[in-house]
C-alpha cells in the first residue's frame, strides 16, 4: 500500500526532497581593540539573527534551518570550542613556560639602617633619595605523568562532547520531524472539517428541497442547520489548531513565528520490510545515545590511567636572569667625599714632604697638588650615577633541576584511582543497559510500525466503505426512502472514518520517526 498524506491543498506539484545534509596612545589602543573585537561580535550577532523561512518548506529545509538556528542546540554546540581548546591546552603543557617582570621604585632621602648600624655610623652623611629599577626573566619546564597523559584525556573528553552534541542534534531532528508531521495532520484535519461543512450544507439543501416539495419536515431542516453550525465550529477550531501547530514547528526551527510557509514534503504509507536484527545491527553503530555512552566509557577508561599517573615522578627545570639599577637623585655627597679624600691625600703628602725635608739628604719633595681630586673623577661619579632606568647591572644567572618522586601522600592517590575505576565500571554497566534497552526499543518500535501500517490499511478500507454508505444514504434520503436520522448517522460514520484514517496514517509516520530516532539513521525518503 502506498498512500500520500499530503494535505489536499498541497497535493499539486509535489516537491520530493532528498537528504542534504596616552590620549593618542589610548585612542590607538581603543581602535585596535575595537577592530579586533568587532568581527567576532558581528559574527555573533549574525548567528543570533533570525533566518528567513522560504515560502515552500520541505522537511529537509526545516531540519537544515533548525540545525542552524535552534537555541538549545547552539547551547550544546558551544561546548565544542571549549573541548578543542582543552586539547590544545593539554599539548601546550608540554612546552616550557616563560615569565618576565620589571619594577620601578623610589626611595626617599633619610638615614638608612644596615642591620643594627646606620649609614651615618658608617660615615655616609646626607643620604639622598634614590631611583631604582630591576628586571627578571625566568624559564621553567615541568613534566609529570599527568601532563604526559593529559592530551589523551582531553581528546576523549572532546569525543564525548561531540557525541553529546550528536545526541542533541538527533533529538532536534525527531522533534522537528514530529512537529512537521503534526502540522500536516492538522492541515488534513482542517480539510476534513471543510469537507464535512460542505456535506452538511448539501444535506441542508436536500432537507430544504424536500420540505419545499412537501415530502420533508421542518425538523429535518433544523437538524441539518445544527449540523452546519457544528461543522463551522469544527472548521474554526481546526484553523486555530493549524496555526498553533505551525507556531510550534517554527519554534523548534528557531525562526520568526509569524512566518506561514506551505509544507511541501509528501509522506507515503508503505509496508515495512525491515527486520529487527538488521535494525539492531545498524543501531549499534549509529544510535546517538549509545555512541555518547561509548565515548564516555572510553574517557572513563583513560581516566584510570590518569589517576595512576600520580605515582610517577616529575621533573622540573628552571633558569633565570635578572638585573638592577640604582641612581641617586644627587651626587653631591659622593663628590664631597671624593674631594675630601683628595684633600686628605694632599695633607698626608705635605706632612711626608715636611718629614723628608728634615733628613740629612732629603729627596726631592712630591708635587702634592697632583693628589687633588680631578674634575674627571667627579664627572665619572656623575656618569656612573646615570643608570636609571635601563642601564642595568646584571645579577648572576641561576639554573636548577628538580626531580620529585612521590613516596607517601596519604591515601588520596589510591582513593582517586578507585574512584576512576568505579566511574569506568559504571560506564560499562550503563553501556550494557543501553544496549539492552536499544534492542528492546528496536523490537517494540518495529512492532508498533507494523501495527500502525496494518491499521492504516484497514482504516483506508473503512473510509471507502463509509464513502459508499454515505452515498447510498444520501440517495435514499433524496428519494424519500429513509429519514434524515439515517443520513446524519451515515455522515457521522463518514466523519469518524475520515478522522480514523488520518489518525492511522500519521500514527504510522510518527512510529517511523520514533524508529529512525532509535536506529539513528533515516529509514525512508519522504
Amino acid at each position: 500500500m502506498t498512500r500520500s498524506c499530503r494535505p489536499a491543498a498541497f497535493r499539486r506539484n509535489p516537491v520530493q526532497t532528498a537528504g542534504r545534509s596616552r590620549p593618542l596612545a589610548g585612542a590607538v589602543f581603543l581602535l585596535a581593540t575595537l577592530s579586533a573585537w568587532t568581527p567576532s561580535a558581528v559574527a555573533s550577532q549574525a548567528n543570533l539573527a533570525r533566518e528567513q523561512v522560504p515560502a515552500s518548506l520541505s522537511l529537509e529545509d526545516a531540519l537544515d534551518i533548525a540545525l542552524r538556528n535552534n537555541p538549545t542546540l547552539q547551547i550544546a554546540r558551544n561546548d565544542m570550542p571549549v573541548a578543542d581548546w582543552n586539547v590544545r591546552s593539554a599539548y601546550a603543557a608540554w612546552l616550557p613556560s616563560a615569565s618576565a617582570s620589571s619594577s620601578v621604585s623610589w626611595q626617599g632621602a633619610g638615614e638608612q639602617r644596615f642591620g643594627s648600624i646606620t649609614a651615618q655610623q658608617l660615615g655616609f652623611q646626607d643620604q639622598p633619595s634614590f631611583y631604582l629599577s630591576s628586571y627578571n626573566v625566568g624559564f621553567n619546564y615541568s613534566l609529570s605523568g599527568q601532563s604526559l597523559l593529559a592530551p589523551g584525556q582531553a581528546k576523549r573528553d572532546r569525543d564525548a562532547t561531540r557525541a553529546q552534541v550528536g545526541t542533541a542534534e538527533a533529538n532536534l531532528r525527531l522533534g522537528v520531524t514530529k512537529a512537521y508531521l503534526e502540522v500536516l495532520r492538522q492541515i488534513e484535519e482542517l480539510a476534513l472539517s471543510e469537507r464535512e461543512l460542505e456535506r452538511a450544507r448539501i444535506d441542508l439543501r436536500l432537507a430544504q428541497g424536500r420540505l419545499e416539495v412537501g415530502s420533508g419536515n421542518a425538523i429535518d431542516v433544523q437538524q441539518a442547520e445544527v449540523a452546519v453550525g457544528r461543522a463551522q465550529v469544527s472548521v474554526i477550531q481546526s484553523q486555530t489548531t493549524v496555526r498553533t501547530s505551525r507556531i510550534r514547528l517554527l519554534q523548534q526551527m528557531g525562526v520568526d513565528l509569524a512566518a506561514e510557509p506551505s509544507l511541501e514534503t509528501a509522506f507515503v504509507v508503505t509496508e515495512p520490510f525491515w527486520t529487527a536484527s538488521d535494525l539492531y545491527d545498524s543501531a549499534l553503530g549509529q544510535n546517538p545515545g549509545l555512541r555518547s555512552l561509548q565515548a564516555t566509557q572510553e574517557s572513563a577508561r583513560y581516566g584510570v590511567r590518569m589517576a595512576r599517573s600520580s605515582y610517577y615522578p616529575s621533573v622540573s627545570l628552571s633558569t633565570g636572569f635578572s638585573g638592577f639599577t640604582r641612581q641617586a637623585s644627587s651626587t653631591a655627597s659622593q663628590e664631597a667625599q671624593a674631594i675630601a679624600q683628595g684633600q686628605s691625600a694632599i695633607r698626608q703628602c705635605q706632612t711626608l714632604n715636611d718629614l723628608t725635608a728634615r733628613l740629612a739628604n732629603p729627596p726631592p719633595p712630591q708635587d702634592c697638588s697632583l693628589l687633588a681630586t680631578p674634575e674627571s673623577a667627579l664627572q665619572a661619579i656623575r656618569d656612573q650615577n646615570r643608570a636609571f632606568p635601563f642601564d642595568f647591572t646584571s645579577s648572576p644567572p641561576s639554573a636548577g633541576l628538580t626531580v620529585s618522586v612521590p613516596i607517601f601522600q596519604g591515601l588520596s592517590r589510591q582513593q582517586n584511582v578507585e574512584a576512576a575505576k568505579a566511574r569506568l565500571s559504571d560506564s560499562r554497566y550503563q553501556l550494557r543497559a543501553q544496549e539492552l534497552a536499544l534492542r528492546a526499543d528496536v523490537e517494540s518500535r518495529l512492532a508498533i510500525v507494523q501495527t500502525a501500517y496494518e491499521t492504516a490499511v484497514i482504516e483506508e478500507r473503512n473510509q471507502a466503505l463509509a464513502d459508499e454508505q454515505l452515498r447510498l444514504a444520501r440517495e435514499r434520503y433524496r428519494l424519500g426512502i429513509s429519514s434524515f436520522i439515517e443520513l446524519a448517522e451515515a455522515e457521522t460514520v463518514k466523519a469518524r472514518a475520515d478522522r480514523a484514517r488520518v489518525l492511522a496514517v500519521f500514527t504510522y509516520h510518527d512510529a517511523i520517526a520514533d524508529l529512525e530516532a532509535v536506529v539513528g539513521a533515516p529509514l525512508r525518503n519522504p
